[in-house]
């Protein structure tokens, strides 16, 4: 059988363009796969601790693949502490206006008056910006790419959640992808509520939790050079170590 291999933020550089198709047996796990890109030491320490989707969702290593699969390799989410992905929703209840990812400019003040209601009392507004600087050197620019399928399921699910857990209206997520210029909005969160104090609570939650489970990367452009932006470990439950992997299977 084949499977379809996507390599995401730095992991593209490590594993290149030859991790795009590969053959498998019939009964090839998550594990398998892994230890057959790891041909080379450098590989596995480039493999080591990523976490894994398949057609859109989180997998663990065990997972067994099958004919067709879409496999994305994913790197630590840059922006925040890993925890626990939220599941993914197929109805969630959120339209396409309320989570979206723009490659455009993203126009802050309309979509904060198109959020508001009569019977809000606060409209609470989290607005994400590309700063000029990093760690002690400039920044020229940014460029944003996404698992987009998975990072949309995930960003519907949040919404979907932020609204059972707190007593609010509306959720607004909106996401840049592609380059970004110093001053442009990279993401931005609106939650309207009847009361202050929900509307503070899930736009706080929102923003952390998206930095640390939606699947999207951050390359930062400086003078002399370019770097992906850390994240940080996923947790065990799930990150991947092709070799650990292989002899716990």
């Amino acid at each position: 059988m084949k499977v379809r291999v996507l390599p995401f933020g730095i992991l593209k550089e490590w594993l290149g363009p030859d991790a795009a198709t590969v053959e498998l047996p019939l009964g090839a796990t998550v594990s398998d796969l892994l230890d057959k890109l790891g041909t080379s030491a450098d590989r596995v320490n480039s493999l080591r601790g990523i976490a894994v989707g398949v057609n859109a969702g989180y997998v663990t290593a065990s997972h067994v693949l099958q004919d067709g699969d879409e496999v994305a390799l994913l790197p630590p989410v840059s922006g925040g502490r890993a925890t626990r992905p939220a599941g993914v929703s197929d109805e969630s209840g959120v339209s396409a206006s309320e989570v979206q990812l723009k490659r455009e400019w993203i126009d802050s003040s309309e979509l904060v008056d198109s959020a508001k209601a009569a019977e809000d009392g606060a409209v609470v507004v989290f607005d994400g910006i590309a700063r000029n600087n990093s760690r002690g050197r400039r920044t020229l620019y940014l460029e944003y790419e996404a698992y987009e399928e998975m990072a949309l399921n995930q960003m519907r699910d949040l919404a979907r959640q932020a609204r059972e857990q707190f007593a609010i209206r509306h959720v607004t997520i909106v996401h840049r992808l592609g380059r970004l210029e110093i001053g442009e909005t990279s993401v931005l969160i609106i939650v309207s509520a009847a009361h202050r104090a929900a509307a503070f609570d899930a736009n706080r939650w929102l923003i952390d939790t998206l930095k640390q489970t939606v699947p999207i990367w951050k390359k930062e452009f400086f003078a002399d050079g370019a770097v992906w932006a850390p994240g940080e470990p996923f947790p065990e439950s799930l990150a991947i170590n092709p070799a650990e992997a292989a002899k716990n299977a």
